[in-house]
């Protein structure tokens, strides 16, 4: 069975929407993660902007050249301090759950947000109420997207109130709804601290939601002077052989979507991901 590779769209340099296709397309890559804003910067995608002939037209450009948009990116604070942003926040999602199948596009994923307005690592998210409040906007978002037959895709990362595979079950049982699925982004969950224990936490997600995984992110770390810093698929310390081993028996021919590589190493990464499939 053929691998399911893609990229997040951002990370290929911008350039119009045929030109962006054509560059990932003559890569053999099969899939994209596309962010509106990040990748088509020259169109107005700001909230009440969406409609079907723009996701119609935007959907065409990948379709002809038969690359699925496999999740549309719309990453946002949902718990934001000043609940003015954090309305925007849900509202735009709403949005782009609105109009997903015109893209054709059956995911809208984001993370979980954080208790300060930036996004930065803080002992805070893991209290009770930035979860509560998680709750509370996933099944909002999740409300939506049962109207119209989409996934509300929810990655968890140790910067956010969903940070471990055990706050993940939580809320899917919190939420309990179908529509949620789990991007899966295994070096999202890790730290400097953990790494060593890498396999215990990717096969712990396993265990508690594997059969809610509807995509893998891949990218890599390595430590730096003690902090974990993110590099290109297969220039660091994931253990690909693991990770890909329990996805290609447990979901085959998932979306793999690349993210944080960008050229001179895209090529490189996405021969390290077939060679690394193929022995798993």
């Amino acid at each position: 069975m053929k691998m399911n590779i893609g990229i997040r769209a951002h990370d290929i340099e911008n350039r119009p929407l045929e030109e962006l296709v054509e560059e990932i397309s003559s890569k053999g890559l099969t899939s994209v993660q596309l962010a509106l804003a990040k990748s088509l910067d020259y169109v107005n995608t700001g909230l009440g902007s969406l409609s079907p002939g723009f996701a119609h037209q935007v959907g065409q450009a990948f379709r002809k050249k038969e690359v699925q948009i496999a999740v549309l990116g719309c990453y946002f604070n949902m718990i934001h301090p000043d609940q003015t942003e954090r309305k925007k926040g849900i509202e735009r999602f709403k949005e782009h759950i609105r109009f997903a199948r015109d893209f054709g596009c059956s995911i809208v994923a984001t993370e979980t947000g954080n208790v300060n307005a930036e996004i930065s690592y803080t002992v805070e998210n893991f209290n009770e109420k930035p979860f509560i409040e998680v709750v509370e906007s996933v099944k909002e978002l999740v409300l939506e997207a049962e109207k119209f037959g989409v996934i509300v895709g929810v990655e968890a990362g140790v910067n956010h109130p969903i940070y471990s595979p055990k706050t993940m079950k939580r809320l899917l049982d919190e939420v309990n709804s179908n529509n949620l699925q789990v991007i899966l982004d295994p070096v999202n969950l890790l730290t400097a601290e953990t790494y060593q224990q890498q396999e215990e936490i990717v096969q712990e997600a396993f265990d508690l939601f594997g059969d809610r995984i509807v995509i893998l992110h891949a990218k890599d770390f390595v430590i730096e002077n003690g902090t974990l810093k993110f590099a290109p698929v297969g220039q660091g310390l994931l253990n690909y052989d693991f990770v890909l081993k329990l996805i290609k028996a447990k979901k085959p021919m998932i979306n793999i979507l690349m993210e944080d590589t960008r050229e001179p190493f895209i090529d490189g990464s996405i021969d390290f991901l077939k060679e690394k499939y193929q022995q798993a």
